[in-house]
This record gives C-alpha cells, structure tokens and sequence, in this order.
C-alpha cells in the first residue's frame, strides 16, 4: 500500500524525517513528503504524533488472490520459452514436470507460446500439453519485457491457473517477476524440485536458501496462481508422443505497444571451451583432485567420450575456468555418467547434478556428502584409481 502524507494534518515536526531509515520523507512546503525512496515500511506511520501519515490502498492493482475464491483457479500453466523460433529445452523439461503435477491435481496443463509457428505449438503437444494458447504474430518473435509481462498477465487473468512454471533463464528471470508483482502473488525463483501437498494441494518449492547451505521448502497457501522458476536441466524430459492431441488456441492482434523500442539485435557468440549442458559423460573434479588431478580427470574424459567439470571450490583456485563449474553458481547438467572425484558434496554443487543418471563418486572420506547421492561409490584416493579406470577403458575399447 502506498504511504501519503495528510497536509491539512502534518505540523512539520520532522519527527518523521528522522525516523525513516531510507531517507524517504523530505519537507515540501514546509510539510512531509514522500519521495520515491519509499519502501513501504511503514516505520513513519507509528510515530507521527498527528496520525497525518497513512497507508492508503492502492485501487489501481489488481486486488489479491487470496480475497478472491482459490477454487477457481484449477490448471497448470507453463510459459514456453522460444528464441529464433525454437522452443527452449527448459521448456520441455517443465512439460514433464507439469504433466506429473497436472495428473496429481487432475487438472488440464496448459502452455503458453508466443512468436513461434504452429508447429511448434503441435510439438508442445506431443510432449504432454492439453492446450496451447498461441501467438504467431512477428511483434513476439523478439523478446521485450513490456510486451511480453502485459500479454502473460493478460492470459493468467483469463484461464486462472493455479500454477504458473517457467524457466530460469536470462528472459524468464527478467519478466516473470514482473508478472507476479502485477498478479500481486508469491514467486519462488531457482525450484530444484516441486510437489503437491496432498492435504492442501498447495504447490511445494524447494530450493536452496542460505547460500546453498539449507533447502527451504516454499508454500504459496493464500495466493494464486502459485509461481515458480526452474533451471535448465534440474527437471527431466516428459515421453513424447507422436500420436498425441491437443487443442490449440490461436490468439489474434500484434503485441502491447513498449515504453523501450529494441535498436538492434546481435547475436550471441560463445568463447566456452566446453558444452556441459549437451555432455553425455561429464568427469568432475572437486578440491580433492587439485591442480595435477585435473590433467589426470581430463585424460580420462577423453577416453570415455566425455567432458572435465568442476566444483566451485576448484574453479576459484584457478584450475579451470569457469565454463567447467557445475553446481548453484555454475551449470546444472543432467549426463547419462557424471563421475565427481575428490568433491565432497556441499549442497550447491548437488543442486547441479543430482539428476544425473549415473553418479560415480571417489573420494578418500567415506563420510563425504556425495555417497548419499551417488549410484556407485568409490572410497580411496583417486590418484590409484582414476588410471585404473584409464587403462581398464582402454582396453575394453581395444579389445
């Protein structure tokens, strides 16, 4: 609610001034004003002796979800993410996890794609969507804040779903905030895994808090619809059909006209020496492996087909750059083998990749974190053991 100042009540007392810790009440004609430092606080409200400082409701916003009644909002709602007409992998793998949610609340999932074909539209399909609320028009092809939050809203106020998931990529993280404060809902950015609570049949998301060190569970219980950001390859692929059917609901008219107009676009043109995210077969090293360990890990990469990653830990002693590191702060990678030799298991570096299919740890303590993720694990020192798997490797290869 925004903070006003009633003038015909203010006596110019500063009292307020000097309360506010952001500086944001100012004397204006010789009576207190609120700029736009103002956090809402509301610090100043309690200790104006006139009572000339309140809390005005906002009538322009859209009221919130939880005055109005929870039970119309049913389906699970995914934006699509498109660049050059191709929709995003992230996209899928939240098609998967929408389709379990959508199952377990017995709801529709709905996808919504903007500036890509119809095609694409019947490949969202395929891949486990009910319905899919498209627009083909150019005005979308290119990514703009503005019209993309104001068209998004536009179609959460209309089907009302009780759960809106996208991706926490460069776009999703720039306007999907915007819509949720526009909804006036909650918003839990990064999910590394979401449940339904069978008694409420609240959203569950849970993500790491603390710098990674914990894993906070998030609930949205009042509010809708409930909404939620995940990173590429935290999710896995749902089973595409091609047999499957859907609707696919065509939206008319060019995109809301933009306070910002786009000059240019240029495209992206990548230095990394590594693609974690298309690895079958990642080798990762951790503080344990130190420096000569990484000549070591590399050589074994290369005879498994794979690629070297990295814990943060390794990264910032300069080992590799950083376009090896995997975990929070790094690239979250879903290989077929991922095999972490010397890494101790810090909750950042888990959250990255715990979805592998295969996990193969080495490390000396056998307490270390990463046994009660991984499938196989080796204890013992990874400079007796990784040339055994090298030569064992190369001769199977041989032979």
């Amino acid at each position: 609610m925004p903070i006003v100042v009633k003038i015909e009540t203010c006596n110019s007392c500063e009292t307020c001034i000097e309360s506010c810790p952001f500086d944001a009440i100012v004397l204006k004609d010789g009576k207190a004003f609120i700029n736009e430092y103002c956090n809402a606080c509301t610090t100043c409200l309690t200790v104006c002796p006139e009572g000339a400082i309140i809390d005005k409701p906002d009538t322009t916003a859209r009221p919130a979800a939880a005055t109005a009644n929870l039970a119309d909002y049913k389906d699970v709602m995914i934006f699509a993410e498109q660049r050059h007409g191709e929709v995003a992998s992230v996209s899928y793998e939240l098609l998967g996890e929408g389709r379990r949610l959508a199952e377990q609340l017995d709801a529709k999932l709905i996808v919504v794609l903007l500036g890509a074909d119809e095609a694409a539209a019947q490949d969202l399909i395929r891949w486990g969507a009910d319905k899919v609320i498209l627009n083909t028009d150019k005005s979308y092809e290119q990514f703009n804040d503005d019209v993309y939050s104001e068209a998004l809203y536009n179609i959460i106020e209309e089907y009302k779903p009780s759960i809106v998931l996208a991706g926490a990529s460069a776009i999703g993280r720039s306007f999907i905030p915007r819509v949720a404060a526009r909804l006036r809902t909650g918003l839990t950015a990064d999910c590394t895994s979401l449940k339904i609570e069978p008694e409420t049949r609240c959203l569950l998301q849970v993500r790491p808090a603390f710098g990674g060190n914990i894993m906070a569970t998030i609930v949205c219980p009042d509010y809708r619809p409930q909404m939620a950001t995940v990173r590429s390859k935290v999710m896995k692929k749902g089973k595409y059909d091609e047999t499957r059917t859907g609707e696919i609901i065509k939206l008319s008219g060019a995109a809301i006209s933009s306070a910002t107009s786009v000059i240019e676009f240029v495209k992206e043109v990548s230095e990394l020496s590594v693609d974690l995210h298309a690895a079958e077969v990642i080798v990762a090293g951790g503080r344990g492996a130190g420096e000569k360990g990484f000549k070591l890990l590399a050589e074994l990469a290369d005879v498994m087909g794979g690629v070297v990653g990295a814990s943060r830990s390794a990264v910032d002693e300069g080992w590799v750059p950083y376009c090896h590191q995997v975990g929070q702060t790094g690239t979250t990678v879903t290989p077929k083998i991922y095999i972490a030799c010397g890494i101790s298991g810090a909750v950042q570096h888990l959250v990255g990749m715990q979805s592998s299919d295969i996990i193969i740890a080495i490390n000396k303590n056998p307490e270390a974190p990463i046994f009660n993720v991984a499938t196989y694990g080796i204890v013992g020192n990874m400079f007796d053991i990784v040339p055994q798997l090298i030569s064992s490797i190369r001769n199977i290869k041989e032979n």
